[in-house]
This record gives structure tokens, C-alpha cells and sequence, in this order.
């Protein structure tokens, strides 16, 4: 253990508690020890000392106990002819420097203060601030599925411009989520992305929490709550919680510039966690392992091996295809938008034909690799003298012939759909809308650094052969630009469309035999599994019957599994002796089972991952369906964050259940429990988001007009008035037997 490090992660801890402490005070002199602390979109209280002590700290006056349990963690600092002290006391610094953050920052927010807004270049440039739950929700599938294979946290600046662009580029295209803060006599990466033009921003995966050392604590929040969401750990169960983050969220901390005692605290904090930091200045080093899986501090001062040292001391497993395109290419661009003013082709989006469609051939009528411009002498010659300045709008047929040994047509619309991601990781393309209503556009920036159509061509061969080789042996690609021919395609590919249409319409559970489970999130939640159904998809929304058939093919041995449903026990709720008998092998013989039709009996278990959330009203003797997004209060006096957290972790909470948005509106909704006619609220962007399939099955239901007997926010958010709208318009739910 290094004496340097360990004294000035001291030293610093000493600091920062002394700081919150006179800014808990100023907070309270002002506002009064009554007044309420309540970060905005969260059910965890000060999330870090939650985590640690289980303590449920509300209010200004609260926080003391949280700082005098900090205080009660500082050691002496050691005098400079002493040789200790050693780990742990090291450890404690770095834990206390982590409560003192969180209730330093809590008392900035409480004075208006956060989130940062800090003059940029005579610009007003906002700070995220404080990470919500929804946030963490909504990313939480990309963590447990190896998209997103961690993230990181960079404190302090490059020592250039253009060597922060390289860095932060680098991470993104291996898809890091990366978060920025501390800043070097007053310099920061963040105020250098942003002299280089660099997009900041969730979208991007390049997230600044704010100016200082201590906003690294809004990251160790989200790695906290990470625990308490997905794992089904208890606040208080410190070790656990650690534990959890050491063993399952691969974090690590850049730091960039020269050390300070704060960087060291803080550092000490994160190592707790099991993040290690490494440093691009030469410091002492603690190599050997222990708390973190691997070295705790690590020195490397060749900025071009900054971030494979990183992945290497944190132990990432990342894989990349490398895709044959001039642009940066990775998941971290999918969020950029493309600007009108900005864009040089541009195809779709209403203002010309354009269509994309893949299509299974067979095997002697493909030539594998080949990409095809089809398009007239007139048309090439538009296309090559086009020059930034100026829009080229054309149509456009993007055709993707596919065929292999196992390729079926039921996985068209599977490929089919990840086009869309495909497309956008390439820097400089955006793609928005699917099948006949896509909408392309390629900017300035990409054309001028030699990327062309037909590198769409590229994209779509190298990701599809990588991404499905179980199904897929060839891949060719066809990228019709002429009025006539695009028309003739998108007729055939829109006879496909319909077609496809019917035949996943006309599956019902009843209609298979084999339903497929989803472990991912057990990366995550370790109880917790999805089986997934024709009737009812993944409760993240992102994977449906065929999806998960289709992932089976692709790797037979992944998280995507066949389950054979056995004997029929319960077609009412949704029970099968061969599902049973897997989820309580699968779920380490914690469940005995779970009802596919039911959130009253033995309800499906959810991780956190969710799209919605469905809860028990019983005056309303019905349900309200909140979803992942809607900040506002509901009826039954909690909003989504609050209900995630009784509903996450891989427990059985009957009265609650996560499902995915498209399931409201399956035949097999809640079948069990009264079903579609239950529904009593709802937010509105879920109403319109669903209204064409909620109309439909109103009809099928016999309640025409249905969906606006369902309350949303614009009508009520509170019991009394939602019962007032619900009698007045005769809610069916009201004269059902009880639901109780």
C-alpha cells in the first residue's frame, strides 16, 4: 500500500467533510432543517448513503446523522515521519469522502445550485447533474445484454484538445458510457469536447456531471442504485452492494492532469466499489489485487494506450466488428442527430420513396459480398457531382438478400429491424422508421471524410454477416436510387410487409409448443428471468417470440433458451408443468413458477428493465400502467421511480409486475385478473403511443370508446379525482367482480 496515496486520500477526506459540513449548515440557516431533500427521479433517498447504511435521509436536518456517520470514519492524518497507514483506513477515507460528497452536492441542490450552469464561451452551457432512475432504467438493457460493456468516468483534462477528442472517441466506439467532471485551473475534457465541436449528451455516451472532482459522486449513485434496482439488494447491505458493483458493473476512473488530495479520495471511494483509476501522470501504483478484481491504480502516460489500459486493469470484455467505413463507427453514435442545413443526401422521410427490406434467398442465388449501386447514368452522375452546400434528395431501395442453411423467413423481420441500429452507429448517418417509412441522411461531415452511398452497402454486409452467422452464410446488398425501380421493389417488399403481418398476428400461445426464456438481466438480477410467449414479449419490450427464436439459432447455447410448456395447469393464468419446472431451475430454485396471465397470483418477475409498470388499484377495482419516462405523480401516490423499486430485483410482489408497452394490448393482458377492461390510467404519451392497437382491441372487447374512459394525467392524478372520471364516464371496471 502506497503511503502517498493512502495519506492524501486522508487528507482529502478530512477536506470534503469539512465542506459539507459548512454547506449543510448554510443550507440550514437558510432553508430550515424541515426543509425536504428530494433528488429529482428517484426512490433512493441520498441513493450513496442509502446504499451503505439503509439510512432514508428527507430532509436538511437528517443529513447530520449521514455526516456524522462520515466523521465517524475519518482516521487521523498521519504525520509526515510516519509509515502508516494502511488499506483500510485508506478505504474508510475514500467511503467517507463518498458520504461527504452526497450531502455537500444534496445541500447545492437544495440552494439551486445544481445542476451546474457555467459560461462556455459566452454560452450558457447546463450540466447533467444528479443521474435519474428513469435514465438508469432505460440503458439498464444495453448493460445486461454487453452492448454497453461499462462505463467510465474521466476527471480533470487532456493535454490537448485533439488528444480528448482521440480518448473520448475511443470510448465511444466501444461503446463506454463516459461521464465527465473536475476540471484542471479551471480547463476541463468537457470544455475541450465542446471547442472541438464534439456532441455531449446522453445520445452521444458522453455525459458531463459538472465542473468539480465531487461531481464523480452523481456516478457512483448510479452504480449504487444499479445495485439496489437490478440486484435486489437492501439498503444498508453495504458489502453487498459493493460486492455486486465489483462483480457485475465494469466501471474505472480516467483520471487526466495532475493529482490532487479530492482525486485521491474520491479514487479511494470508487476503489471500494471495485473501480479501479488509472492515471496518465506518473504516480504510485498499487498493483496488487484484492478490492478491485485486478490492479487498484495504475499509471500510463501514452495517451494512445490510455484506454486499452483502462479496459485491461477493469477487465472489459468488448468485441468489435469492424465495419469498413470512413467514419467512426460504434453504438455511441446512434443518438446524433443530422441537421437539414447539414445534410448532403437525404432519402425517405416522406419527400421521396424509400424502403428498406431483407429478404431470404437461396443459397446458389447470392453472391456473397456483393453490393450493387443500381441506378441510371443520369442518376450517378447527379450523385457525383453533388458538394456540401447543398441536398441531394433521392429515392431509395435498400434491399438485403440474406441466405443460409438455417435462415427462415420468420427471422426477415429480426434482421430487418436492427438495420435501423446498424445504420446510425456510422458517424455522420442517421436513419429514423423502419420498412416503407424510413428516413436517411447523410451530413457534410461523413461525405467529406470520403464516406458515400454505397457504404451503406458496407454497413449492412459487415453487420450482418457478424451479427448472425448462425443464419446467415451470404449477404448482398442492393441499393436502388431510380424512381421506376425503387417503386416495382417496394411494391414486392410491401406484399412481404403484409404478410408478415398475418402470420404474426395469427400466433397465439396456444398455437406452439416451445416458449423461449431471456436470462440476460441475470447478468444483473440474478433470480430474475423472462419466458417469453407469441402473446407476450420480453418485459423490456425489446424481444418478442421470434426474437428470441431467432437469438437461439444464432448462438444455442446463449441466454435465449428453448422451454417446452409440458402439460397445461392453468390456461387462466398462464400455467404450464414444463415452464414451472424451468423457472425453478432457472431462477436457482427461488420460484417455484409464475402466472403469464396474472400480476394477483405468483406474478412474472421483473429485473428493472421494464418499459411499464402495472399496479393494483383497488378502489378503481381495477389497474393503472405507468411507463418508463413519465416523471408526473399517479393515483396510488408514487410515482414510476418509487414503484420500480418494489417491482425490480427478481421478487414476486403480487398487485405489481413490470411488462413490455405491447403486451397492454395482447388477447392474454392480465387475462386472469379481468384483463384489457381493467386498465383504469394511464399516462397520455402511452395512450397515443398505443392508440391504434388500443382502439382495435376496445373493439374486440366490446367497449368502443374505451380509450377515453381510461384516465391519464390531463384528467387526474389523484384517487379522488380519477374516481370522479371513472364514474362519470361508467368505467366497466367498476361493475366487474373484485379484483380482491
Amino acid at each position: 500500500m502506497s503511503r502517498h496515496i493512502a495519506a492524501a486520500a486522508i487528507r482529502g477526506s478530512h477536506g470534503i467533510v469539512a465542506q459539507a459540513a459548512e454547506a449543510l449548515e448554510n443550507a440550514i440557516a437558510s432553508k430550515g432543517e424541515g426543509f425536504k431533500i428530494e433528488w429529482p427521479d428517484t426512490a433512493f433517498y441520498l441513493p450513496h448513503i442509502h446504499g451503505m447504511t439503509g439510512m432514508k435521509i428527507e430532509t436538511l436536518g437528517q443529513m447530520r446523522e449521514g455526516l456524522a456517520y462520515a466523521k465517524g470514519m475519518l482516521t487521523p492524518i498521519p504525520a509526515e515521519h510516519e509509515y502508516l497507514p494502511y488499506l483500510g483506513e485508506t478505504l474508510d477515507a475514500g467511503q467517507a469522502t463518498l458520504f461527504a460528497e452526497e450531502i455537500l452536492l444534496a445541500c447545492r441542490f437544495a440552494m439551486g445550485l445544481e445542476p451546474v450552469v457555467e459560461k462556455i464561451d459566452g454560452n450558457d452551457f447546463t450540466y447533467n447533474g444528479f443521474i435519474t432512475d428513469t435514465i438508469l432504467r432505460d440503458l439498464g438493457i444495453q448493460l445486461v445484454d454487453g452492448t454497453m460493456p461499462g462505463f467510465a468516468v474521466i476527471i480533470g483534462k487532456a493535454p490537448d484538445d485533439e488528444t480528448a477528442v482521440e480518448i473520448c472517441r475511443d470510448l465511444q466506439q466501444r461503446n463506454i458510457l463516459t461521464f465527465l467532471c473536475g476540471n484542471v485551473d479551471g480547463d476541463s475534457v468537457t470544455k475541450q469536447l465542446l471547442r472541438k465541436g464534439v456532441d455531449l449528451g446522453w445520445d452521444a455516451r458522453l455525459v458531463p456531471l459538472g465542473p468539480e472532482t465531487y461531481h464523480a459522486l452523481y456516478a457512483a449513485h448510479w452504480a449504487c442504485r444499479g445495485a439496489l434496482t437490478f440486484g435486489g439488494k437492501k439498503g444498508g447491505d453495504a458489502l453487498s452492494v459493493l460486492k455486486y458493483n465489483k462483480d457485475r458493473v465494469f466501471a474505472f476512473a480516467m483520471v487526466m492532469g495532475p493529482m490532487n488530495d479530492l482525486i485521491w479520495s474520491t479514487g479511494a471511494g470508487a476503489i471500494t466499489y471495485g473501480f479501479p483509476a488509472i492515471l496518465d501522470s506518473v504516480e504510485p501504483e498499487i498493483r496488487p489485487t484484492g478490492v478491485c478484481t485486478y490492479e487498484h491504480v495504475v499509471s500510463q502516460t501514452d495517451h494512445k494506450k490510455l484506454v486499452d489500459t483502462c479496459i485491461e486493469t477493469r477487465g472489459l470484455k468488448i468485441t468489435i466488428t469492424k465495419v469498413p467505413v470512413p467514419v467512426a463507427y460504434g453504438p455511441a453514435f446512434e443518438g446524433e442527430r443530422i441537421r437539414k442545413e447539414d445534410t448532403i443526401f437525404e432519402f425517405g422521410g416522406q419527400k421521396t420513396a424509400s424502403f428498406e427490406w431483407v429478404t431470404a434467398k437461396e443459397m446458389d442465388q447470392i453472391e456473397d459480398g456483393k453490393i450493387e449501386l443500381v441506378a441510371s447514368a443520369e442518376t450517378l452522375a447527379k450523385i457525383d457531382a453533388a458538394a456540401p452546400g447543398t441536398t441531394l434528395r433521392l429515392p431509395l431501395g435498400l434491399v438485403i438478400e440474406v441466405a443460409g442453411r438455417k435462415m427462415h423467413p420468420d427471422f426477415e423481420p429480426v434482421i430487418e429491424r436492427k438495420l435501423h441500429d446498424y445504420i446510425n452507429c456510422a458517424q455522420g448517418v442517421w436513419h429514423m422508421g423502419q420498412r416503407d417509412v424510413n428516413w436517411i441522411r447523410i451530413s457534410n461531415q461523413a461525405f467529406g471524410e470520403g464516406f458515400r452511398i454505397k457504404h451503406l452497402g458496407d454497413i449492412m454486409y459487415a453487420m450482418v454477416k457478424s451479427k448472425f452467422p448462425a443464419i446467415v452464410d451470404k449477404v448482398a446488398v442492393k441499393l436502388i436510387l431510380d424512381d421506376d425501380k425503387v417503386n416495382e421493389a417496394l411494391a414486392a417488399a410491401q406484399k412481404v410487409y403484409v404478410e408478415r403481418n398475418q402470420r404474426v398476428a395469427n400466433m397465439t400461445d396456444e398455437s406452439v409448443d416451445v416458449f423461449y426464456s431471456c436470462l440476460l438481466c441475470q447478468s444483473f438480477a440474478p433470480n430474475h428471468l423472462c419466458v417469453i410467449s407469441p402473446e407476450r414479449l420480453g418485459l423490456c419490450g425489446a424481444y418478442n417470440w421470434l426474437d428470441a427464436r431467432a437469438a437461439f439459432e444464432i448462438d444455442p447455447t446463449g441466454p435465449n433458451q428453448p422451454v417446452t410448456k409440458g402439460e397445461t395447469t392453468d390456461p387462466v393464468k398462464g400455467r404450464w408443468k414444463g415452464v414451472d419446472e424451468y423457472v425453478w431451475q432457472g431462477s436457482h430454485q427461488t420460484l417455484d413458477g409464475f402466472s403469464a396471465y396474472s400480476i394477483m397470483d405468483a406474478p412474472m418477475t421483473s429485473c428493472g428493465c421494464f418499459e411499464c409498470i402495472v399496479a393494483l388499484v383497488p378502489e378503481a377495482n381495477g389497474f393503472m400502467i405507468v411507463n418508463r419516462g413519465y416523471a408526473g405523480m399517479t393515483p396510488i401516490g408514487m410515482k414510476f421511480s418509487t414503484l420500480a423499486g418494489t417491482v425490480g430485483g427478481g421478487t414476486q410482489t403480487p398487485g405489481f409486475g413490470g411488462i413490455g408497452k405491447y403486451f397492454i394490448t395482447s388477447r392474454k393482458f392480465l387475462k386472469a385478473d379481468g384483463g384489457f377492461k381493467r386498465i383504469v390510467w394511464m399516462p397520455k404519451s402511452l395512450k397515443e403511443a398505443l392508440r391504434e392497437d388500443f382502439i382495435k382491441r376496445s373493439e374486440e372487447e366490446g367497449v368502443p370508446g374505451f380509450i377515453d374512459m381510461v384516465c391519464d394525467e390531463s384528467i387526474a392524478e389523484d384517487s379522488d379525482a380519477m374516481m370522479e372520471h371513472l364514474t362519470k364516464v361508467n368505467h366497466p371496471a367498476l361493475s366487474m367482480e373484485s379484483i380482491l
